[in-house]
């Protein structure tokens, strides 16, 4: 409901509490402005520092008002700095303040939308109604009626049916010259309701109430806390220059901000913090209740020990990032020294001529905090609420080199345009966009746009900002894998292996000035860079310099290998893959030796399994011979010829497999003997 509606209503239900008790003075008595907003401090932490101050004697009540949704934060961040006096309290409404303010009345808020329903919901209570009749009696109803008009349309009025001692009588509500409750009581609950309402329900903000106790004199009493705010961002602008050699460039750095806090700033001390600080928030506005097991009703004298649950400490908040009497501290402090105005090249209108003098800009000053950098801005600011502006925090000269860096990954044959740039300052630089002006002939032009990571003080970073089409560089790739060292143990070839590969870049420069390329070579888990030498490397890449004077071809080679070992039980292979082993030349002349005797060794075992095999062979065809004879000895006659012959037959049979049954234990001997040899020939081997 807003303001004006309330105020409305408030006027409608004076008719209800005329003659009743006089309206309670609201609670609290203190100022809601008597802070002002002094120092505003913005973290890349997404939270804001901002600190009040007023001026106080004595014991004071002093308020400030926050947005609803700022009241966590501020419940955990709020401190107060007073040095003389001591802090009470600090108090601020409820949760649901207009809930809690009814709790115990007979009506809700809802009820004090019109007279008529809050009649409604008082049935019963004594009233006295003046006007053309004078009324006293109960109320029984508030009923609407719809009334014709004399001209034309209808209207509606409400009709109250009051209980007395004559019976039920009505009146017309908007007739009654006004309507009053008999009791002191309910009429003094209807208008501290009406107060509540006016001051609780604005449910975008919360009132605190701080507290001071003790002190003299007239003093200054600071409060300061820690909400959320926008995210603060870091813009530059870097001017090459247009002569050849000159390793500078103007470097001029901005924070982008917004005040969206819904109060305008003015005349704040403003200062930025750049880092990567824990924050977090907590529901500390809401209310929590602890479930409470339910007990048995004790009697006869039973007891119910306390649960110890421990000693209690204690325990430090934990710092979140800046800590508050640090940001106070940086951000009152105001050093002697003049802030350095250095000439910093700006792509604006009215500069179109490479002679044209450059903006005098008056950076922010900077200072190393704890693991950030705080940029305070030297005079104060004012930014309305729902404003954004951009502050200067950095202008110099710094050094810049230029350079082309080739990444396969972002363009196959050509690099990126480059510039190395150092951070010679004492405090570091916080990340961001950053765009790119050359200084030529024709003046300022715009090269591109690059991304700037953090930049600690005396570090580098290469910034990117365009494809360098005059530079050309093709590569190819070949893999190769050698033997570094071989042995044999315990009849297990062990192989210390080396696995290569050689990335070969062409870099080709067109007609001009001598470039220098960085070759970002990709860095491989496992592979080590066996050539060049790398100066640089980064997470993913190697960086590999190259010079190519002008119209010239470079060639360099990289290099990757990866060692690693390889196991080969010797048993187990047959005798190719031992002679494939045997002539390989990256193996010692005694490795060589020893597995081309294994392979000899292992053909006399082959030798011996052939014969061995060629004797079975020959048995099972005797054998099988014997079973045809047996067959036709069934079906001839006895005694006949036929008959004779085919005995003769079986015994000179009987005598071939005795024979044969011989030869084949010997040469189960010789085979046996043979694997013997190399099995003890692989033990034997240590080399």
């Amino acid at each position: 409901m807003r303001k004006s509606s309330r105020a409305a209503l408030g006027a409608s239900i004076l008719l209800l509490t005329a003659g009743g008790a006089s309206a309670q003075p609201p609670e609290g008595g203190a100022d809601a402005d008597a802070f002002e907003l002094r120092r505003v401090m913005l973290s890349t932490g997404g939270v804001g520092y901002f600190e009040h101050e007023t001026r106080v004697s004595g014991e004071a009540a002093l308020s400030f008002r926050v947005r609803r949704d700022q009241v966590d934060d501020v419940l955990k961040s709020v401190v107060v700095y007073d040095d003389e006096g001591r802090v009470g309290t600090i108090s601020l409404p409820g949760q649901e303040p207009l809930r809690e303010a009814f709790r115990g009345l007979p009506f809700e808020p809802d009820h004090l939308s019109s007279p008529a329903a809050l009649l409604n919901a008082l049935r019963g209570a004594e009233v006295r109604v003046s006007g053309s009749r004078e009324l006293v009696g109960r109320l029984l109803s508030v009923t609407p009626e719809t009334v014709a008009l004399p001209e034309r349309g209808t209207t509606t009025r409400h009709r109250v049916s009051l209980v007395s001692g004559s019976g039920i009588q009505q009146v017309v509500l908007e007739d009654a010259g006004a309507i009053a409750f008999t009791d002191a009581r309910l009429s003094a609950q209807v208008e501290s309701a009406l107060a509540a309402m006016t001051r609780l329900e604005d449910s975008d903000s919360r009132t605190l109430t701080v507290t001071m106790d003790g002190g003299s004199g007239e003093r200054t009493v600071r409060v300061a806390y820690v909400v959320e705010v926008p995210l603060w961002k870091a813009t530059y602008r870097l001017t090459l220059s247009g002569e050849p050699g000159r390793e500078t460039a103007s470097l001029q750095g901005w924070a982008v901000l917004e005040n969206l806090t819904g109060e305008d700033w003015r005349d704040v001390e403003l200062s930025v913090v750049s880092g990567n600080p824990v924050t977090f928030r907590q529901a500390l506005y809401d209310a929590y209740y602890v479930d409470r097991p339910e007990v048995p009703v004790e009697v006869l004298g039973r007891v119910l020990p306390r649960v110890d649950s421990g000693a209690i400490a204690p325990v430090p908040r934990p710092a979140l990032g800046l800590a508050a009497d640090d940001a106070a501290r940086l951000s009152r402090a105001r050093p002697e020294a003049a802030v350095e105005e250095v000439a910093v090249a700006g792509a604006r209108a009215g500069i179109g001529s490479p002679n044209a003098m450059q903006s005098l800009v008056q950076a922010a000053e900077s200072a190393e905090a704890t693991a950030q950098v705080l940029f305070r801005v030297p005079q104060p600011v004012t930014i309305a609420a729902g404003d954004s502006v951009l502050v200067p925090i950095v202008a110099r000269d710094v050094p810049a080199r230029r350079v082309s860096v080739y990444q396969p990954e972002t363009h196959p044959r050509h690099p990126l345009a480059s510039v190395l740039m150092t951070n010679d300052a004492d405090t570091g630089l916080p990340p961001g966009v950053l765009t790119l002006y050359e200084r030529g002939a024709a003046g300022i032009s715009h090269i591109g746009d690059a991304r700037l990571t953090p930049l600690p003080s005396g570090d580098e970073r290469l910034l990117s900002f365009a494809v360098d089409q005059e530079i050309t560089i093709d590569r190819e790739e070949h893999a190769v894998q050698r033997i570094g060292r071989g042995r044999i143990v315990d009849g297990v070839l062990e192989l210390s292996l080396v696995d290569s590969q050689t990335t070969r870049y062409l870099v080709s420069a067109a007609p001009g000035a001598e470039r220098e390329v960085i070759i970002e070579h990709p860095r491989r888990s496992g592979w080590n860079l066996a050539e060049p030498a790398a100066p640089e490397l980064t997470e993913t890449a190697y960086r590999l310099p190259v010079t190519v004077a002008a119209n010239e071809t470079v060639r360099l080679d990289a290099v990757l290998e990866r060692p690693r070992m390889q196991r080969i039980e010797l048993a187990p292979l047959s005798i190719g893959q031992i002679r494939v082993w045997a002539s390989n030349d990256q193996l010692s002349a005694d490795i060589r030796a020893a597995l081309a005797e294994l392979a000899g060794l292992r053909e006399q075992v082959a030798e011996s399994e052939r014969a061995l095999g060629e004797a079975q062979d020959a048995r099972d065809a005797v054998a099988s011979d014997q079973q045809r004879i047996r067959d036709n000895l069934a079906v001839v006659p006895e005694n006949s010829d036929l008959s004779r012959r085919y005995l003769d037959e079986l015994a000179r049979q009987e005598d071939r497999l005795a024979e044969l049954d011989a030869e084949i234990a010997g040469l189960r001997d010789a085979l046996a003997a043979a694997e013997r040899r190399v099995a003890e020939y692989v033990r034997s081997l240590s080399l």
